[in-house]
C-alpha cells in the first residue's frame, strides 16, 4: 500500500473514538488516543493500554516504530482546563526502556501537524533497568514544534515570537520520534533503527510549582 493511500485511510476520528482511559491530571480523567506517522503515510503503530483498567490506572505507551517512510508514534489526551500560571514543570513517574521520548503540550489546535499553533516539546530520557524513575520537566525548556512540511512552518522570526502559556494547554501527549525536541536526530542508541518495539509505562503526571528537580 502506497504512502498516499495510507494517508487517505488513516482514521484519526476512529482513534479518538476508542481512546484509552488512564491517569488523572488536575482532577481530570485523561483519555488517550493514538496519532502515529500513518497520518503522514508512515507505517508505525501504537498499541497503548491502561494496565490497571480504567481512569487512574497506569498508562502503557507501547508499539512498533517503522522508519521506512515514517518514524514516530504518539498518544494524546485532551484537557478541559489548562495549568495555573505558577506551574513551572511537569513531574513524571515512569518505567522506561532506555529510549528518549518527548512530552508534548499544546492548545489542541496543532494535532494535525500542519497548523500554525505549535506543539511544545521536551525530551524525556529513560533508563533500561526496570526501575521506576521520577523525571521533572521544566517548562522553561520546552521547544516549539510545528511539524508538517517545511513550507508550512513559520519563519525563524515568527517562531521567536511564540511564548508558552501554561493556562492555554488543552492537550498533552507522549511521543517517540526520530527527532528530539530541538529537531536534532534521536540517536539509534536512544531511539532504534529499522523496525523495532518500544515500551514506556507512565505511573503519574503531576504539575510542579517550583524549579526543584527532586
Amino acid at each position: 500500500m502506497g504512502q498516499a493511500v495510507r494517508i487517505m485511510r488513516y482514521d484519526r476520528a476512529g482513534n479518538e473514538a476508542v481512546a484509552v482511559s488512564a491517569l488523572e491530571l488536575l482532577g481530570q480523567d485523561l483519555k488517550w488516543f493514538r496519532l502515529d506517522d500513518g497520518v503522514m503515510g508512515g507505517q508505525s503503530e501504537t498499541t497503548h493500554s491502561s494496565a490497571d483498567g480504567g481512569n487512574g490506572g497506569l498508562l502503557h505507551f507501547s508499539g512498533n516504530i517503522n522508519t521506512n517512510g515514517g518514524g514516530f508514534c504518539s498518544i494524546r489526551a485532551k484537557m478541559q482546563e489548562g495549568f495555573d500560571d505558577n506551574v513551572t514543570g511537569i513531574r513524571l513517574r515512569l518505567i522506561g526502556d532506555g529510549k528518549t521520548y518527548k512530552f508534548t503540550l499544546s492548545d489542541g489546535n496543532s494535532s494535525t501537524g500542519f497548523g500554525r499553533s505549535p506543539s511544545w516539546q521536551i525530551d524525556v530520557p529513560t533508563q533500561n533497568d526496570g526501575n521506576e524513575q521520577v523525571v521533572v520537566l521544566p517548562l522553561s525548556d520546552l521547544k516549539p514544534s510545528f511539524g508538517g512540511r517545511p513550507s508550512s512552518k513559520p519563519s525563524a522570526e515568527e517562531m521567536a515570537a511564540y511564548k508558552f502559556g501554561p493556562s492555554s494547554v488543552r492537550e498533552i501527549g507522549l511521543m517517540l520520534s526520530l527527532k528530539r525536541s530541538d529537531g536534532s536526530p534521536n540517536p539509534k542508541e536512544t531511539f532504534g533503527e529499522g523496525l523495532f518495539p518500544f515500551s514506556l509505562q507512565i505511573k503519574s503526571i503531576e504539575p510542579v510549582t517550583t524549579a526543584s528537580t527532586k
